[in-house]
C-alpha cells in the first residue's frame, strides 16, 4: 500500500515508453505492487449485485480491501491488548494498525471501483478533468486503431466527438501523468470504446487492439478493466457477439472435445448436464466477456508477465461463472487452443462452472457427496470416497470424487441459501434408510440396535454440517436457525417408513445437526475475543429467534406440519444437546422464552432436563429455578428432601441460587466462590 500511494502520484519521466516488468520504471514498479496488492484482495470475484443476500448482506464473507484491514488491525489489537494514548495512524509497520485513510489516492481510486460496480457511467465531457485525462487515454490508443478516422467523422455521439474535441496534446504522444489519475479515467475509456464496438462505429479487432495498447502502457489499468468488464458482464445489457473466427477467435478447433471431457467428468460424480455446442451452433459470448477474453489470449506466456496472468486468469474464471451464458467452455477451448499443455488443467477447471447457477446441478453434487461418504463398499465410502486419493499427472483422465468438485465450486453457489435445503432433506432422508436397514422389531426392542442407528445419524448430520459451513459460513447457518429448520418443521412432510423409530431419530438428526452447525461456526465453550467481535451478535440473535420459535409450539401457540413424535424428539434433544455440549448459549435466550420452554419440558415429564436449562440461563434464570423446584416439589412430594437451594450472599452482590440433588452441601459453583462471601443452606420450603 505505501509503494502503490507513493510510486502511483508521481509522473513517469519524459521518455517512458511500454516497457516489461523486468524493467524499472515508475510505472512497473507501481504495476508490480498494485496488482500484489488486488492479488490478496481477490478484486476479481464477481460483484455482489449477481448473488443473493440475506438480511443485508451476502451469504458469505467477502474478502474486500476493507475486510483485510480489518482483520490486520484486530490481529495486532489481539497480540497488543493495551490501548494507546495517541496512535500512530500513519506508521504501516505491522506492530501498527493501517486505515485506508492513510492512503488517499488508493482510498478514491477503491471507492470509484466500488461505484462502477454498483452503476453504469456518465458519458464524457469536456469540462470535467477526469473526463480530459479520458480523452487522452482515447487519443493515445485510437493511434493503434485502423478505423480511428470512424470515431472522429460522428460528431453525433457524445463517446466519439470526446474522443477527438480539443485534444490538449498531440494524438501521437502519450499522456504523462501519474498513475493514479490515468486509473481514474480508465472506466470512461472503457466505456467509450466498448459502446464504440457495439455500434459498430470500430471492429472488434481495433478494440483488442487498444486495450492491448492500454494494457501495454500501465499494466495496473487490468485491475480496472477486469472489474469494468466483469460487472458489465454480470449486468446482461450487452448483446452477444459470435465467436466465428472473422470478428473475434473462433474455439471451434477444441469447443467440443472441451465440453465432452468436461460432461463426462461431471457423469462420473452423479451430475448430468445437457450439451450446448454439440448441434452445430456457433458459440457466442457477451460482448465484454469477449473482449476480455480475446485480450488475454494475446499476453504470451512470459515469467515477466507472471502477474498478469496471476489476475486475469482468475479474473477469466470468476467471470464465466458470474455470467447466466454457458461461457467456460468456450474460453478453455480458446486457451487451450494457445496453451495446449494446459489442457486437462482447463477441463478440470471447467468442471465448476455448472454449479454456479443451476441449482440441479448443484443438489445432484450434493447428493453424489452424500452416496459416496455413505456408500455400502467399505473400500470406497467415508473420506477415502468423498474426497478421492490424488490426482496425478493424469490429471483429468482420473476420476474426480465428488466432495473435491464441492470444495471447489461451494464458494460460486450463486443461491447459497439453497444448500440448507438440499442438506437437510438429505439427512433426513439417510435417517430413514438407517431405519429401513435395520429390523424394525429389533430396532424398537434392542438398544444396540437403537445406538447403531444413532450413529449413522451423526455420521449424516456431520457431514451436512461441515458442507454447509464450508458453502456458507455463519451467514448460511444463521439462516438454517432463523428460517430452513423452523419452515421445514411446520410443513407438513411425507410420512416415512419406519413407525415411530423413524419418526424419533428423525427429531434427533434435525437437532444434532443444528446444534453442531452452530459449535462448528460460533463454538461450543466461550468464545475468544474474535469470535466475540465477529460472531457474537449473531449467535446469539439466531440461538433467541429460534428458540422463541420452539417455545412458541411448546406453548401451544403454534402448530407444526410434523409428525408429534418428530417434534417432541427434536425439542427434547435440542435442550438435552444445549444443556450437555453448549451451555453458554442458553444465557442468550429471553426469560419468557426459558420458561415455556421449562414448562413444555415438564409437561413431557423431563423434570430433570427442564431444571437443568432453567440453572444454565445465568442470573436471570435464578427465580425461575426457584418457580420450576416449587413445582418439582408439588407434584413430585416424594423428592422433597432431595432438592435444596443454596443461597450466597454478599454485601458488595445480590443474592444467587444454585441447585444441588442428593446432599446437603453446596454445588461447585456456590464452593468456587471465596472471600468474605457467607453461605448457608436452606430449606425449599423454608424459601419465603
Amino acid at each position: 500500500m505505501p509503494l502503490c500511494e507513493a510510486f502511483g502520484s508521481f509522473p513517469p519521466l519524459p521518455n517512458h515508453r511500454p516497457s516489461p516488468f523486468d524493467e524499472t520504471s515508475i510505472y512497473s514498479v507501481f504495476s508490480c505492487a498494485f496488482l500484489f496488492l488486488l492479488r490478496l484482495w481477490k478484486f476479481y470475484k464477481p460483484p455482489q449485485e449477481h448473488r443473493i443476500a440475506g438480511r443485508g448482506g451476502a451469504v458469505r464473507l467477502e474478502l474486500t480491501l476493507d475486510y483485510l484491514l480489518l482483520m490486520h488491525n484486530h490481529c495486532i489489537s489481539i497480540q497488543d491488548p493495551s490501548p494507546k494514548d495517541k496512535p500512530d495512524y500513519s506508521s504501516t509497520s505491522s506492530d501498527q494498525p493501517v486505515y485506508i485513510n492513510s492512503f488517499p489516492k488508493l482510498r478514491n481510486w477503491y471507492l470509484q471501483n466500488q461505484a462502477c460496480i454498483a452503476s453504469t457511467l456518465p458519458g464524457l465531457s469536456s469540462k470535467n478533468p477526469v473526463h480530459q485525462v479520458a480523452n487522452k487515454i482515447l487519443n493515445m490508443i485510437c493511434v493503434q486503431m485502423s478505423k480511428v478516422g470512424n470515431l472522429s467523422s460522428n460528431p453525433s455521439s457524445t463517446s466519439s466527438s470526446s474522443m477527438t474535441e480539443s485534444p490538449v496534446e498531440d494524438a501521437f504522444q502519450r499522456p504523462l501523468l501519474p498513475a493514479w489519475d490515468i486509473l481514474e479515467a480508465v472506466p470512461f475509456v472503457l466505456e467509450a470504446v466498448l459502446t464504440a464496438c457495439a455500434s459498430g462505429r470500430i471492429s472488434s479487432r481495433d478494440l483488442v487492439t487498444g486495450l492491448r495498447d492500454l494494457a501495454d502502457f500501465l499494466p495496473a489499468s487490468l485491475a480496472t478493466i477486469v472489474s469494468y468488464f466483469s460487472a458489465e458482464i454480470t449486468r446482461g445489457i450487452w448483446e452477444p457477439v459470435a465467436m466465428n473466427g472473422v470478428d473475434w477467435p473462433s474455439p471451434a478447433t477444441n469447443l467440443v472435445l472441451i465440453e465432452s471431457e468436461i460432461r463426462e467428468i461431471l457423469a462420473t460424480v452423479g451430475v448430468t448436464l445437457p450439451s450446448s455446442y454439440g448441434s452445430g451452433a456457433v458459440p457466442m459470448l457477451p460482448l465484454p466477456m469477449a473482449a476480455l477474453v480475446s485480450l488475454t489470449i494475446t499476453f504470451k506466456l512470459d515469467k515477466s508477465l507472471e502477474y498478469i496472468h496471476a489476475v486475469i486468469g482468475q479474473a477469466l474464471e470468476n467471470c464465466s461463472t458470474g455470467s447466466p451464458w454457458p461461457s467456460m467452455s468456450i474460453i478453455g477451448a480458446l486457451w487451450a487452443q494457445k496453451v495446449r499443455r494446459w489442457h486437462d488443467f482447463i477441463v478440470l477447471t471447467g468442471t465448476r462452472s455448472p454449479f454456479a447457477r443451476d441449482k440441479a446441478a448443484v443438489a445432484q453434487l450434493i447428493r453424489s457427496c452424500f452416496s459416496s461418504f455413505l456408500g455400502a463398499d467399505a473400500a470406497h465410502c467415508g473420506i477415502s470416497g468423498l474426497l478421492g486419493h490424488s490426482i496425478s499427472n493424469q490429471g483429468s483422465r482420473l476420476p474426480v470424487a465428488p466432495g473435491y468438485l464441492y470444495l471447489r465450486s461451494c464458494r460460486s453457489f450463486h443461491d447459497a441459501h439453497f444448500v440448507n435445503t438440499v442438506v437437510l432433506n438429505l439427512i433426513i432422508e439417510h435417517t430413514r434408510a438407517a431405519v429401513v436397514g435395520q429390523s424394525r422389531s429389533r430396532l424398537l426392542s434392542s438398544r444396540s440396535s437403537l445406538a447403531a442407528a444413532a450413529s449413522v445419524v451423526r455420521h449424516v448430520a456431520s457431514l451436512g454440517t461441515s458442507m454447509l459451513c464450508v458453502a456458507g459460513g455463519p451467514l448460511l447457518v444463521q439462516v438454517l436457525y432463523e428460517e430452513t429448520l423452523p419452515s421445514m418443521l411446520l410443513s407438513a412432510a411425507e410420512a416415512g417408513p419406519g413407525g415411530a423409530a423413524t419418526r424419533l431419530l428423525e427429531g434427533y438428526a434435525m437437532a444434532y445437526f443444528l446444534v453442531l452447525s452452530g459449535a462448528f461456526i460460533w463454538g461450543a465453550g466461550k468464545a475468544t475475543p474474535g469470535l466475540k467481535a465477529f460472531f457474537s451478535s449473531r449467535h446469539g440473535r439466531a440461538v433467541g429467534i429460534h428458540f422463541e420459535f420452539v417455545a412458541g409450539v411448546v406453548d401451544g401457540k403454534v402448530s407444526v406440519g410434523c409428525d408429534a413424535a418428530t417434534w417432541r424428539a427434536y425439542a427434547s434433544c435440542l435442550v438435552g444437546l444445549m444443556v450437555r455440549y453448549a451451555p453458554t448459549w442458553i444465557p442468550a435466550i429471553g426469560k419468557g422464552t426459558l420458561r415455556k420452554l421449562a414448562a413444555g419440558l415438564r409437561g413431557w415429564q423431563e423434570w430433570d432436563l427442564a431444571l437443568a436449562l432453567l440453572e444454565r440461563g445465568g442470573l436471570g434464570s435464578v427465580e425461575l429455578v426457584v418457580e420450576s423446584l416449587r413445582y418439582i416439589l408439588l407434584l413430585r412430594s416424594f423428592h422433597q428432601t432431595n432438592v435444596e437451594v443454596v443461597q450466597v450472599s454478599t454485601n458488595s452482590r445480590p443474592p444467587c441460587y444454585f441447585t444441588s440433588f442428593g446432599s446437603d452441601v453446596c454445588s461447585k459453583e456456590a464452593m468456587a466462590c471465596g472471600g468474605n462471601w457467607f453461605r448457608r443452606v436452606r430449606k425449599i420450603r423454608s424459601l419465603p
